[in-house]
C-alpha cells in the first residue's frame, strides 16, 4: 500500500500489527510499529530508507507497483540498521549499480550487515546537498549517537520535510499516517516511552543537534519520521517536548519498583509509598513489580520521576536477579537529575540492599539512606517504613512542604470505624495478608478500606487468587 505524503512524496513503508519486541527483546512494542520508507518523483526519484528485512520480499513487491526500479536514481540511507535498511539486499539484487548515499559509519554498518561493499556508496556529510531536479534538493544533516554512530537525516528542499530517522519517531502502528489522525494521549504516551527507552543515554545531544539543524535556516513543515507517524500537524510541537526531555527532565514523581520472594518487600513498598502521599499529596507516586509489569513502562516511569526506590529481597546474600538487570539497564540509560533509595526485607542477611545501594551511586544517581527490616515487617515495623517515606518526600520535595507534625493517616477515624477496619485478612493460599489500614493501593484499594467494602473483584496480590480464599487473622498472628 502507497500513502501520498505530500506533493511528490509517497510513503511505500510497512505496518507491522503484530511485533512485540525491539532491538531483541529489550523494548515491549505494545502498539506495533511501522517502518516508514519514501518515494520522492522529482526530475530524480529518489528513496528514502527501506523496510525492516522480514517484510523485504512484500516491499520490492509494493515498490515495483509505484515505480520502475530501473528508474530509481539514488537511495538514500539515513541508518543502517536491519528495521531501516534490511530490505536492501533484497532490492539491490535487483539494481546493482543505483548510487546510495549514506555517511562513513553506515557504509561499515551496510557491509556488516548485508555483505555487499561493491555496491556503490557515497559519502556524506553534514551540509552536503544532492540536486534532484524541479528546483529542490536534499540536504544531508549527520547525527551521530542519535541513536546509532551511522545516523543521519535528510532534508528536502521547497517542501520542508525533514526525514528524521529514528527521532520523533514512534514505536506506534496505526491505520492513519499522520499525527492529527491518531489519538493523541496514546501518540505522546509512545512518543515518551520512545524517548525513554531509546534515546536518554544521548539526551545531551539532543538540543546541540536540534540548535545545529535550525541553524540552517530551513523551515520545518513536516516530520517524515522512520518509525510511527509523520507529524504535519504543528511540526514544532514534537522537537519543542525533545527540548523538555532531553534537559534533565522529571516531574513531581516518584517510582518504586521491586522483587520479593515472600511478600515482605511489597508490604514495605506500600508503606513507603503511603508515607510519600501523606507527607506529599501532590506527588505521584508509582508502584510496580519488575516480575510482573511490563520493563519498559517501569523505565518510562523511573524517566519522568524526581526521585527512585529500589527493593528488593535478599537472596543468597545478594539482589533478585530481575532487579539486577533492571538496575544494569537503568545504568546504560543513564538517566539524570534524579535521586535515588534502596530498601529491601532480609532473613539471615541483608545484602541485597547494600549492593543496590552501591548501584544507584554508581549509575549517577544522588542517593538517600536506604532502609532495611527483617523479616516479614509487623505494624510497628511498617510505620517505620511509613515515617522513611514521609522523611524521603520532605528530602525530595521540589517546593517546601508543611511541617512533618501532622496527624496519623487514621486519626479522622471515630473508635468504632477504627475497630472495624482493624480486622485483618490473609490468604488461605500464600499467606498474604491484607491489613485494612495500608489498603491495596495497586488495585485501588485506599487505606481505611475494611474487608466488606474490598470489590469482589480483588485478587490477592501474591499468588492472583480472590476473596474465598481469605481468612480472618487473628491480632496475635500480626
Amino acid at each position: 500500500m502507497t500513502v501520498h505524503v505530500k506533493n511528490n512524496i509517497f510513503w511505500v513503508g510497512q505496518r507491522d500489527w503484530e511485533v512485540r519486541d525491539f532491538h531483541g527483546t529489550e523494548y515491549n512494542t505494545t502498539k506495533g510499529s511501522s517502518y516508514n520508507s519514501y518515494l520522492i518523483k522529482e526530475e530524480k526519484t529518489v528513496l528514502i530508507d527501506t523496510v525492516d528485512h522480514k517484510f523485504s520480499r512484500e516491499f520490492v513487491r509494493n515498490l515495483q507497483t509505484e515505480t520502475d526500479l530501473r528508474s530509481l536514481d539514488y537511495i538514500i540511507i539515513n541508518h543502517a540498521e536491519e528495521d531501516h535498511a534490511g530490505a536492501l539486499t533484497e532490492l539491490m539484487a535487483l539494481i546493482p549499480d543505483t548510487p546510495v548515499y549514506c555517511t562513513a559509519n553506515a557504509i561499515d554498518s551496510i557491509n556488516g550487515h548485508h555483505h555487499h561493499p561493491e555496491w556503490h556508496f557515497n559519502v556524506v556529510k553534514t551540509g552536503d546537498t544532492l540536486d534532484i531536479g524541479n528546483g529542490k534538493q536534499l540536504v544531508f544533516v549527520e547525527t551521530p549517537m542519535l541513536h546509532w554512530p551511522d545516523s543521519m537525516m535528510t532534508y528536502l528542499t521547497g517542501d520542508g520535510v525533514l526525514f528524521s530517522n529514528d527521532a520523533f519517531g514512534q514505536h506506534y502502528c496505526d491505520e492513519h499516517l499522520f499525527n492529527d489522525e491518531v489519538d493523541q494521549t496514546e501518540l505522546f504516551e509512545q512518543c515518551l516511552r520512545y524517548f525513554a527507552n531509546i534515546l536518554a543515554p544521548f539526551s545531551r545531544l539532543v538540543a546541540p543537534k536540534v540548535t545545529e539543524l535550525l541553524g540552517f535556516n530551513l523551515p520545518v513543515n513536516m516530520i517524515a519520521t522512520s518509525h510511527g507517524v509523520i507529524w504535519r500537524d504543528n511540526p514544532a510541537q514534537i522537537i519543542e517536548q525533545y527540548l523538555q526531555w532531553s534537559a534533565d527532565f522529571q516531574e513531581d514523581r516518584i517510582t518504586l519498583f521491586y522483587d520479593t520472594m515472600s511478600n515482605n518487600t511489597r508490604m514495605m513498598a506500600d508503606a513507603i509509598a503511603q508515607g510519600i502521599h501523606e507527607a506529599d499529596p501532590r506527588v505521584t507516586v508509582k508502584i510496580y513489580n519488575v516480575a510482573r509489569h511490563d520493563k519498559n513502562e517501569i523505565l518510562t516511569s523511573l524517566f519522568r520521576s524526581k526521585g527512585i526506590l529500589v527493593g528488593s529481597s535478599t537472596m543468597n546474600n545478594v539482589m533478585m536477579p530481575k532487579i539486577a538487570a533492571m538496575l544494569e539497564e537503568i545504568t546504560g540509560l543513564r538517566f539524570r537529575n534524579k535521586k535515588a533509595s534502596a530498601f529491601g526485607s532480609y532473613g539471615w542477611n541483608g545484602g541485597a540492599v547494600d549492593r543496590i545501594q552501591t548501584r544507584l551511586t554508581d549509575a549517577g544517581f544522588e542517593t538517600a539512606l536506604s532502609l532495611k527490616i527483617k523479616w516479614r515487617p509487623d505494624d510497628t515495623l511498617l510505620e517505620t517504613c511509613r515515617e522513611h517515606g514521609r522523611k524521603l518526600a520532605h528530602l525530595w520535595a521540589l517546593s517546601p512542604l508543611p511541617s512533618r507534625e501532622s496527624a496519623p493517616l487514621d486519626s479522622a477515624l471515630t473508635p468504632q470505624q477504627t475497630e472495624e477496619n482493624s480486622t485483618c485478612m490473609q490468604c488461605s493460599v500464600c499467606q498474604w495478608i491484607y491489613n485494612p489500614r495500608l489498603g491495596e493501593p495497586v488495585q485501588g484499594i485506599a487505606p481505611g478500606t475494611p474487608w466488606d467494602q474490598v470489590p469482589e473483584t480483588f485478587l490477592c496480590p501474591e499468588c492472583g487468587l480472590g476473596k474465598a480464599v481469605f481468612d480472618e487473622l487473628c491480632v496475635e498472628a500480626l
